[in-house]
């Protein structure tokens, strides 16, 4: 009895296969973001019959039995979990704020587009209003020549 005592005092063993910090930084970014994916994106890995596990146990090269050991040897053993965390959350703030930086990048090219448009539809508007009395005039002169063709006609045609 004393011996599993002592054991869990000393927490859980060491594994033999010990995912490394680094690796375990990496391991829970990918997790916070596939975890943090909108409903769309869900949808799409549920389609395409993606299971978050066995991703990141593919991309990683590991199992659960060997992630669930290291991960109870580093939650055991806080200062290494929490520097674990602590970098996996520096990580994901600065892909925030690149992300955020990316998306009013995105933003400004689609608002020049959009100004670059609306002037072009002012100067094509411009340009058609500059025409309209020119088109008036020849739709009057069109007018006026088909009702003299109407009359002409109406001479040579006998009664």
């Amino acid at each position: 009895m004393s011996v599993l005592a002592c054991n869990r005092f000393n927490g859980p063993d060491k594994p033999d296969n010990l995912i490394s910090k680094d690796k375990m930084v990496d391991i829970m970014i990918d997790t916070k973001i596939l975890i943090s994916s909108n409903s769309t994106d869900k949808r799409v890995m549920r389609d395409s019959n993606l299971d978050m596990d066995t991703y990141i146990f593919k991309k990683y090269n590991i199992d659960s039995l060997q992630f669930a050991l290291s991960n109870a040897y580093y939650a055991f053993h806080i200062e290494d979990y929490e520097e674990i965390y602590t970098k996996a959350i520096d990580s994901l703030e600065k892909l925030n704020i690149e992300l955020k930086a990316i998306q009013a990048e995105e933003w400004k090219a689609q608002t020049k587009k959009e100004e670059e448009a609306l002037l072009k539809s002012k100067s094509s508007e411009k340009e058609l209003d500059s025409l309209t009395p020119a088109v008036r005039k020849d739709s009057i002169r069109n007018a006026n020549a088909k009702k003299d063709l109407e009359s002409k006609k109406s001479l040579l045609t006998p009664n």
